[in-house]
């Protein structure tokens, strides 16, 4: 029995030796050669002493109260933005999203605007002269034509026509019927039937009726609706007949029939928003607002599908025909452009455009802006290229899309006649009562 535990002592012993050591050896033979590696196996694995981790709470503490310090004005702009986010969700969230969009958009909005390059897209009335957003432009010019029927009828209608019918083509075919209409009253006065016209008759469905303002025209030159009766029918149809007191005037449905012909949809004149700013290294860096940018459902879905076609193409070669259509489906893509020009001491005069308008008229909005706007001179976009008066090219053909800085410059050929005419080629060339206006490019 003695035996047996002295066998079982023996094993213990052997196991907590460790690995490799022998019953025969000593202990402290074998320390000091394992005794350099005992710290490289264990010490990593020690957790931080008490004091340690007092000291380590003491510098996060102390750290943290440093911090909001360190951040200044920066941090109340992004608790600023982190309220108005969770006041928009919470908004979302209980369904009042009416109410947070009258009370929290508008806010944000002036207060992003300071930062815009402009504040949006704008257009100015042909009647009123009055300064419209995109979205009021439509309502206000109709609300206009309809107003005008008061005064003058006739004109009325044809810009009624004109203006509210959006496909060009029919307006051109019931347009063109119209004006065969009263062709024949002229050619031939003498004969009644070329002064009735048949409401229900199919070209006059087809062509007239379906157009906004045909009826109202009609009326205004002095056709009168009267029920008449038909051969081989018993029920009477509806017919428009000319008015003897119009009939006597055949000069006056020439000349209503001329203007019906050579009328234009009436539409708002995009506002240029001049604005003139201080000389700054800012020039080239544009925050535009998402007039620029927003896309209605037809562009967006065509945006999709001009995806999935790159994603084709990448697999196939394209001839120089195809590419030369991509780049043109490309310039479509913007519809207004933001264009800014530094003159020669410095400062910056910037103007909205539409991306299809031509070169010309940046010329022209720069010179209504120079006190002598008969002398020559030249704009030049990044890299040097030379945009010409003369060139029929659009903005979006040149690459001035979405934004673009160009450069004011003299004309070399008579940069010494300039001189003579008392103008330094480096100094202030606008309008003083434009300067008076300048401002601060932030």
């Amino acid at each position: 029995m003695k035996k047996f535990f002295q066998e079982i002592k023996a094993d213990i012993k052997f196991k907590s030796a460790g690995p490799g050591q022998k019953l025969t050896e000593s202990v402290g033979e074998k320390a000091p050669k394992e005794k350099p590696n005992q710290p490289a196996i264990w010490q990593p694995r020690q957790g931080p002493t008490n004091e340690a981790q007092m000291a380590a709470a003491a510098a996060l503490a102390r750290l943290e109260q440093k911090q909001p310090r360190a951040r200044g004005p920066t941090s109340q702009d992004f608790i600023r933005n982190q309220v108005r986010k969770e006041l928009q969700a919470e908004a979302t969230v209980s369904g009042s999203s009416e109410a947070s969009g009258t009370n929290m958009v508008p806010k944000p909005k002036e207060e992003d605007s300071a930062h815009l390059a402009v504040p949006g897209v704008y257009f100015t009335c042909p009647f009123t002269g009055t300064i419209l957003r995109k979205d009021q432009r439509d309502t206000q010019i109709k609300e206009a034509i309809l107003s005008h029927f008061s005064t003058d009828p006739v004109a009325a209608s044809i810009m009624k026509i004109h203006t509210f019918n959006k496909d060009r083509d029919k307006v051109k075919l019931g347009v063109d019927t119209i004006a065969k209409y009263l062709d024949n009253i002229h050619l031939h006065p003498e004969e009644e039937k070329y002064r009735k016209i048949k409401l229900q008759n199919k070209v006059f469905q087809e062509r007239i009726n379906c157009l906004e303002g045909t009826h109202e025209f009609f009326e205004a030159i002095g056709f009168q609706k009267a029920l008449l009766p038909v051969p081989d029918q018993e029920d009477p149809e509806e017919f428009y007949v000319l008015s003897e007191a119009a009939l006597v005037q055949p000069e006056s449905l020439e000349r209503h029939k001329e203007q019906l012909l050579c009328a234009e949809p009436v539409r708002a004149t995009l506002a240029r928003q001049r604005r003139i700013f201080r000389p700054s290294p800012l020039g080239s860096q544009f925050d535009l607002p998402s007039d620029f940018f927003n896309l209605t459902a037809e562009e967006a879905k065509r945006e999709q599908r001009l995806r999935s076609e790159a994603v084709e193409r990448l697999s196939m070669l394209r001839t120089k025909a195809m590419r030369e259509k991509e780049e043109q489906r490309e310039m479509r893509k913007y519809t207004y452009t933001l264009l800014r020009v530094r003159l020669p001491d410095g400062c910056l005069l910037q103007g909205t455009f539409y991306a299809r308008e031509r070169v010309a008229a940046l010329y022209s909005f720069v010179r209504e802006a120079l006190q002598s706007d008969w002398l020559p001179f030249e704009l030049l976009a990044s890299g040097g290229q030379k945009l010409s008066e003369d060139e029929n090219l659009a903005f979006n053909e040149c690459g001035l899309v979405p934004s673009a800085l160009l450069t004011f410059s003299w004309d070399t050929a008579v940069l010494e006649d300039i001189k003579a005419a008392g103008v330094k080629p480096d100094s202030s060339i606008l309008k003083p009562e434009l300067l008076l206006a300048i401002e601060k490019l932030s």
